[in-house]
């Protein structure tokens, strides 16, 4: 990378973290119970005595790709299964997910798309789980167009769930130089426009390298460069798609979110196992509100960008701590091919919580759309 590029970089990312981080209520925030404000985020897992969890069975949900069904792969613990997100605060309560009520009211005649990578797939998979469980009649076809994935619903106004895979927001290009990743580029977006729901992530492919890197060069503004820190390509990134949200979003027509940064345990000193290179033997979440070895810094460079977004609310979900805690629901060696994977989630799991918090937040604002 030249030296009129790095020093651009720096000075964008420099600028980028000067901006107000978010208010501790990060997206999440609910009035439901009380007159006091409460966090959905800020809580702790614990056994579920009512026996709701998990939300559904993984064994006779036909959505869950092999890589996420840890059990039919094999793990033979199920402690992982029956734990739920407690959220801390005497007024401060998370409502049971109504499948139905959700299908019926919030979801009828409209659409839904999670745009994202294989993260922002563990989460859709979960929603369509919960959703089945509870209406295992409802009738619904898939189709594909490019990159996304949609699953419609005919008996609720031809209501959809859809996926659509872009795991960088931005543009990766093929020219004669080769893959180019353009971090000020979005004509992806043109499929996201129209959606009543959107659901953003990116993060997971960002420090991917070698032979699993998916782009050859990085072009930023006219500059083009073999590479440069991920991090600052990753804020540069995320600034260009909240340019895009503030020029193409009505709010009045269309809820935006942005999941949090889900996390990879491969490292034990982080959660007080010095030595522990996996998830590979963690069979409890950590039971604390607070994860030992603190949160990614990328985390803060998100909140100051989503904070930065003026004219459209773009309702965070924080899911990072949360999970930082849940060092057990990885498919660890029970995914895909017994790779180990702790980075993804085993469904049923994780995800079905971060679901939870999205139908907690979508009862206070669906009402809001035209």
């Amino acid at each position: 990378m030249n030296n009129a590029v790095s020093i651009s970089i720096i000075f964008s990312v420099a600028l980028l973290l000067q901006i107000p981080k978010l208010s501790a209520a990060g997206g999440g925030s609910s009035k439901r119970g009380g007159a006091e404000e409460c966090n959905l985020f800020q809580g702790i897992w614990v056994r579920d005595a009512a026996g709701d969890y998990p939300l559904y069975n993984e064994s006779t949900c036909p959505f869950i790709q092999p890589e996420f069904n840890c059990q039919k792969n094999g793990r033979i613990d199920r402690g992982y299964l029956g734990y739920r997100w407690e959220p801390l605060g005497a007024s401060c309560s998370l409502a049971r997910f109504n499948a139905s009520f959700f299908m019926s009211n919030v979801m009828r005649g409209r659409t839904m798309m999670f745009v994202g990578d294989s993260l922002s797939r563990n989460q859709w998979q979960s929603l369509l789980c919960i959703i089945h469980s509870s209406l295992p009649t409802a009738t619904y076809t898939t189709s594909f167009q490019g990159s996304t994935t949609i699953y419609t619903f005919p008996h609720y106004e031809n209501a959809r769930i859809m996926l659509d895979r872009n795991v960088f927001l931005v543009d990766v290009v093929s020219e004669k130089t080769g893959r180019v990743l353009k971090l000020d580029s979005i004509e992806a977006g043109k499929r996201w426009l129209g959606a009543d729901y959107l659901i953003f992530n990116t993060w997971h492919w960002w420090n991917r390298r070698g032979p699993s890197q998916p782009w050859d060069f990085i072009q930023v503004g006219r500059e083009l460069v073999k590479d440069m820190d991920r991090t600052a390509a990753f804020g540069l990134a995320l600034t260009t798609w909240a340019a895009w949200v503030e020029s193409n979003i009505d709010p009045a027509k269309t809820l935006v979110f942005y999941q949090g940064i889900s996390p990879s345990h491969y490292n034990g000193s982080e959660w007080g196992e010095p030595g522990v290179t996996s998830c590979g033997k963690e069979h409890q979440p950590l039971l604390g509100p607070t994860y030992p070895g603190g949160l990614p810094p990328a985390l803060a460079l998100l909140k100051n960008i989503l904070a930065n977004i003026r004219g459209v609310p773009v309702h965070f979900l924080d899911i990072t701590n949360l999970s930082l805690l849940r060092k057990d629901g990885h498919p660890s060696i029970y995914g895909l091919d017994g790779r180990l994977d702790c980075s993804h989630w085993c469904l049923a799991g994780v995800p079905d919580t971060w679901n939870v918090i999205l139908y907690n937040i979508l009862l206070e604002n669906w009402q809001l759309l035209r």
